[in-house]
Parts: C-alpha cells; structure tokens; sequence
C-alpha cells in the first residue's frame, strides 16, 4: 500500500514538474485575440464573454482587436504566441476558410491551433437598401440580371463575402465586391445606398428593417428566425443549397497543456450558460453553444472542407 502511495506522488509530480506553471494559471492578464474590429458584432459577443471569464478566472481578460488581412493578422499572431493559455483566439468562420482562400498562408488552421471549445454561431440575413425594387429573393434576382454589373454588394467578413459569392452563383448574376473590415466601417454606405445588397449578422441592420431603410429578403439559417420570422429561409426563396451557419470558437496555440485547455473549456462553457449572458447574446441573435476541444477540432475539420466546396463551386481560386 505504501509503495503504491509513492509511485502516486512520484507520478503526480512528474505532471506537475512538466506544467508547473498550469497549477498556478492563470497567474497575470489573459488577453483574448479577435479578427474584428472594436464595435462589430463578434467584438460584442467577445467582451460579453470576457468579463464574467475574468471573474472566474480571477485574473483580467483583455480583448485585442486585429484586423485586416481575412482574418489571416489576428490567427498568425495567435498561432506564433507562446501555448501558454496567456495568448487566446475568439475565431470565426473565417479560419475555416484559409485553406480555401490562400495557397500559402501563414499558418496551419488544424496544426497550430489548441482547440478550447465552441462558442456559439450567428443568425445571417440577405439585407438590401430600401432603394433596390426588390421585395423578394427572387425580384433582386430578376432587377440584378436587368442591370448587369450595376449592383453593388458589400461584405464584413470572409463568411459574407463567401456566402454572397455561391448566392450570386447560382442566381447567375453579377454585381460590383465592396469589401470592408467589418460592419462599422460598412454602416454610412450600406445605409445611405451607395451599397445595395449585404449578407450579415442583423445587429447593426435590424434596426435600419425597422425604420424602412433596409429590407431583409432571406435568412441562410434552416428555420426562420424568432426575430424577422415573415422573412423566409433559402431555401423556401428559391435557393436550397445556400445555408450558413457562421460560428465563433476559442482556440489557442499549439502545444497547450492539458490542465490549462481543461481549465478554459470548464471556466467558458460554464460562462456561455449564465442567464445574463444568453440574454445578452440572444439580443445579437447570437446563440451560444460549447464543446470539448475534441469536438471543436473534428467540427473544424468539417468546416474546411466546407468552405473548400463552397469556394470552388463559387469559382473562387486560392490567391
């Protein structure tokens, strides 16, 4: 009985001798990376995760925004910081879509990645301006094939922008790409018409439906949505093959410890469950979920594929 004891203690130091800095994390602000920009909707989701993080934690969690560079800036960074648990990835869909879009890109979206676990996934909307005479998928299909190369359409994300390509796809139509580094910098144009079409998450656009600036035409869920419910799927406008279901994800470098993953995975999952939380989320049509890291990474991996289908059918080449 007692040799058995020792070779407990002796086993249990050799874990603690190899992470000895995982029984005492987290030991100094955690900051917590995102590929938005300060105001977006993710940006919002973030921060509504980070504080009640931080309490359970006990120690500070601090949003950096990086944007830019379809999302490749804020990852790159993540994945060359030290798997300490001190360096965090709130990722969305865009990570999924890196092999899909780059032939080189920086990084490895499965290999330099710790998966912590999922996070949650938005509601998408097809939104026009209310200038577009269009009150249907189907009559934006019929004006845009009426006025070739005329449109404009802008995207917030890599999501958006893959989405509008397969929905501009199958409708064989052609319109004008304005992208820009999320919602905020689209708002003045998207609302004042110099954009007509946008595919995104309703927080900044809800209220624009509400005052007649805008329309919603679709939504890329499966089932309509609690907050535009008169506003039909894809499907039931014509177009089956178009469903999106953009996500958000905490991942971390590669080579994380165990216990800290295990820490994390615990403290956030029972984060995205406090009523307040959800609450806040719903408003955003943010619906939060959580995983173990072993389900996060077999759903990344079927995300890649995903988006690799997407943007080939799309006729979209890695550049």
């Amino acid at each position: 009985m007692r040799k058995s004891f020792c070779i407990l203690v002796a086993a249990g130091a050799l874990v603690l001798a190899a992470h000895p800095a995982a029984a005492q994390y987290p030991a100094r602000p955690v900051r917590m990376v995102l590929t938005f920009p300060a105001g977006g909707p993710l940006d919002i989701v973030t921060r509504a995760i980070a504080l009640p993080l931080a309490q359970a934690l006990g120690q500070p969690v601090v949003v950096e925004n990086k944007p830019g560079g379809d999302g490749l800036i804020a990852a790159d960074a993540v994945a060359k910081s030290a798997p300490n648990g001190y360096t965090l990835f709130l990722a969305s869909s865009a990570l999924a879509s890196v092999p899909a879009l780059h032939k080189s890109p920086p990084f490895d979206p499965l290999a330099d990645f710790t998966p912590v676990t999922s996070v949650g996934s938005f509601s998408f909307f097809v939104f026009v301006h209310a200038s577009v005479p269009a009150n249907s998928l189907a009559e934006l299909v019929d004006y845009a094939r009426a006025h070739p190369g005329k449109m404009t359409y802008g995207t917030a994300s890599t999501t958006a922008m893959l989405a509008s390509a397969q929905l501009l796809s199958m409708a064989k139509v052609a319109m004008v790409h304005v992208p820009y580094k999320g919602d905020p910098p689209a708002f003045s144009d998207f609302t004042n018409g110099r954009v007509q079409m946008m595919i995104g998450a309703p927080l900044f656009w809800l209220p624009q439906v509400k005052a007649g600036k805008l329309r919603a035409l679709g939504t890329l869920l499966t089932r309509r949505s609690s907050l535009l419910p008169e506003v039909p799927t894809m499907a039931e406008a014509g177009f089956p093959g178009i469903s999106f279901v953009p996500w958000a994800a905490l991942l971390g470098p590669a080579g994380m410890p165990k216990e800290i993953v295990e820490r994390l995975n615990r403290d956030v999952r029972a984060v995205l469950q406090r009523q307040e939380v959800r609450e806040q989320l719903d408003k955003l049509a943010f619906q939060t979920s959580g995983s173990t890291p072993e389900e996060l990474a077999a759903y990344l991996r079927e995300q890649i594929e995903v988006w690799r289908n997407t943007a080939r059918d799309a006729g979209i080449v890695p550049r």
